[in-house]
């Protein structure tokens, strides 16, 4: 026995899929500029706790602590996000200090980023304090869930 099966609408059905298709790319890229702009604000948050003492040289093999005027210089830094980059299939950015510029230490003019890395990293003559991966790991989790969120309200409102 046969059985026949009508359908309709899979016309306005294929072309929402479509539609749902080509808004990729934008929903994430809306999406994720939320979730960079989290972690933007977290290294910022991190700037601000950055230990410090009055400059000294560290001689004798010593290492020092930075100096408030080296943390002045990251927190008036722009901490930004970078730039992104579409391909067919992704969306890619960064977040940090990397454009951030000079600044004046002193009668020296130093790159804001070196900076930054010589605090992060620590280096022969200052401690280590590794502000930037710290604050990244602590709000990694927010930030996934802002973009997810962000990518969900999107699609919601295609849908109805």
């Amino acid at each position: 026995m046969a059985y026949t099966a009508k359908v309709e609408g899979l016309v306005d059905l294929s072309r929402h899929l479509r539609e749902l298709g080509e808004a990729a790319i934008p929903i994430a890229a809306a999406s994720l500029y939320e979730g960079a702009g989290v972690m933007a604000d977290a290294v910022s948050q991190g700037v601000h706790g950055i230990s410090t003492e009055p400059f000294r040289y560290a001689a004798d093999g010593h290492q020092r602590k930075p100096s408030p005027e080296e943390k002045a210089l990251l927190e008036a830094a722009p901490k930004g996000v970078a730039k992104f980059k579409k391909t067919s299939t992704s969306v890619d950015t960064s977040i940090g200090l990397s454009r951030a510029g000079y600044g004046q230490l002193g009668s020296k003019t130093k790159p804001i980023p070196q900076i930054a890395n010589a605090i992060n990293s620590g280096t022969s003559f200052m401690k280590r304090q590794p502000f930037f991966r710290k604050a990244i790991r602590q709000n990694e989790s927010k930030a996934k869930t802002t973009v997810e969120n962000g990518m969900i309200k999107r699609i919601d409102e295609m849908t109805k």
